[in-house]
């Protein structure tokens, strides 16, 4: 029986991806680079340090992941409170399945300045989820199943007991690993490229308490 309900952060809650794309791309600009959206994809849900390590990886770009990420950062948080929207009736499939009496979580491969961020400005506040895992959490980022592991254990269930809310292929991959249940919605990528999930759905607010089990 399903009783928790592990949301994932960017591409289902809320549509980050472009703004964090937008900050590392002119986080690249300083270091003289100059780099394309589409360099990002294969790395979209595996965290930060991946996010930008791939891409400099690419180009044979020489950083130090750790700086590189803080300044992404500082720009990211200079976007956000202009830019960045919650995707429509995701505040309400998190409060209903709430209410339902499931236990929810909140299990990201962002850093959890990027977390809090977004959840306050999305009004989703971190004192509303039962549980939140970040990239800080964890050895190793999606798609091994680490993250969703973390936030069974913090919510004192099985993996058996829970289903994911995915957005991205190494996080359909990551839930599955961990033995979960996924619903992905199609928010970042083609349903096509989804089928490892369980069930596919167009967007979060198309999921429904009876998709949970």
């Amino acid at each position: 029986m399903i009783r928790a309900v592990i949301f994932d952060m960017d591409g289902v809650l809320t549509d980050s991806e472009p703004l964090i794309c937008a900050a590392a791309t002119a986080m690249f600009k300083e270091h003289g680079v100059t780099v394309q959206p589409a360099d990002f994809r294969p790395f979209v849900g595996t965290g930060e340090n991946r996010y930008i390590g791939g891409v400099a990886a690419r180009y044979g770009v020489t950083l130090d992941i750790q700086a590189a990420k803080r300044r992404t950062y500082e720009i990211y948080l200079e976007l956000v409170p202009d830019r960045l929207e919650a995707f429509p009736n995701a505040q309400r499939v998190v409060r209903r399945c709430k209410a339902a009496g499931y236990r929810i979580a909140l299990a990201s491969s962002a850093d959890l300045i990027k977390i809090e961020a977004n959840l306050n400005k999305i009004g989703l506040p971190p004192a509303l989820w039962d549980a939140i895992v970040a990239a800080e959490d964890v050895r190793e980022r999606k798609p091994a199943p680490d993250i969703f592991l973390a936030a069974a254990a913090k919510l004192n269930v099985t993996p058996a007991q829970c289903v994911v809310i995915e957005d991205a292929v190494n996080g359909i991959a990551a839930a599955k690993a961990a033995g979960m249940r996924c619903i992905a919605v199609t928010q970042s990528f083609p349903a096509e490229q989804l089928g490892q999930a369980d069930l596919v759905r167009a967007a979060i607010g198309d999921v429904t308490l009876a998709d949970l089990s």
